[in-house]
Formats: C-alpha cells, sequence, structure tokens
C-alpha cells in the first residue's frame, strides 16, 4: 500500500513502473547512507522492504513478453509493478494506454493497478479509479489481478 501511496503521490498519467523490493536491513547494510533518505533511525525491521525502482521496459514489447525476460538475483525478496489502464466497465477487458473503444459505444474506467509478489508466493494488489481517487476508495486485497501477480510470479521464478 506504500507503493500504492507513492503512485497516488506522483499523480497520474505515469508511465508503468516495474520495482525489486529488497529487505531493507540488507540495503541499509550495502548502502548506508541510504538510511537517512528512507526515514530509518535505529534497527529497521527485519520484514521491512524497499522498493527500489527498475529501467522502464522496453516500449516494444507487450508487458508479459518483457515480464518473461526478466529473472531477479536471489538478493530481491520480491517484486511489484505500478501501471494504469482502461477497464471497459462492465466486463473485465483490460486496455493499454492510447487504445479507443468509445467509438464503439463502450464506457471505460481508468484505473492504476499496483500489484507485487514475494518470493515466499504471497501477492498483494491495490486498485485506483481516477473516478474516485482518494485513499479511502482504494481497493487492495490478496490478488484483485490475478494474470499480473502470475506474470510476476513468473519473474521470481515461482510455480504458481
Amino acid at each position: 500500500m506504500d507503493l500504492e501511496r507513492h503512485a497516488a503521490d506522483q499523480g497520474w498519467d505515469r508511465p508503468l513502473g516495474l520495482y525489486a523490493l529488497v529487505p531493507t536491513v540488507e540495503l541499509l547494510a550495502a548502502e548506508p547512507a541510504l538510511a537517512e533518505m528512507l526515514g530509518v533511525t535505529g534497527e529497521p525491521d527485519p520484514l521491512e522492504l524497499t522498493p527500489v525502482e527498475q529501467d522502464p521496459l522496453p516500449d516494444d514489447l507487450p508487458l508479459e513478453e518483457a515480464l518473461g525476460r526478466i529473472m531477479w538475483p536471489e538478493g530481491v525478496a520480491g517484486c511489484a509493478l505500478v501501471m494504469e489502464r482502461l477497464v471497459v466497465k462492465g466486463s473485465d477487458e483490460t486496455l493499454s494506454p492510447g487504445e479507443d473503444v468509445t467509438a464503439e459505444g463502450r464506457e471505460t474506467e481508468e484505473i492504476r493497478m499496483v500489484a507485487g509478489v514475494l518470493r515466499d508466493g504471497s501477492r498483494h494488489c491495490a486498485l485506483r479509479m481516477r473516478s474516485h481517487d482518494t485513499e479511502e476508495a482504494v481497493l487492495n486485497g490478496v490478488d484483485l489481478v490475478p494474470a499480473l501477480t502470475s506474470a510476476l510470479a513468473l519473474t521470481l521464478d515461482l510455480e504458481k
């Protein structure tokens, strides 16, 4: 949910964001100067993870193919993806940015999806609708976007 709030602070119409989720303890052991930037005082919670933004994915590949080319090193505890899509109201159909179905008479809703997967198999998602752009209206749950979390799980070499 922290990553969703971070994405909300950046506003809408942002490019897709891919993040490695690394144990904060290990990150600070490797880079002690980051403690101040991360607001960590004292010993960090051993279960706390820090999202580390990655380079953009290639624009010329479908998302599934781009994710299929990623394998995270062992030091990465998980990964997360933040992306915006249009959803056709009354269906589970999502559209890429720039696709238009209004000419066909179908209504769409702009959403931001945040999905994260850990090596232990746990998953969490958050969905924010642009028309209900408040923190209280954010939907969240274990697997709201199962196709996306499954694709992310494959980057961690998880079976599920």
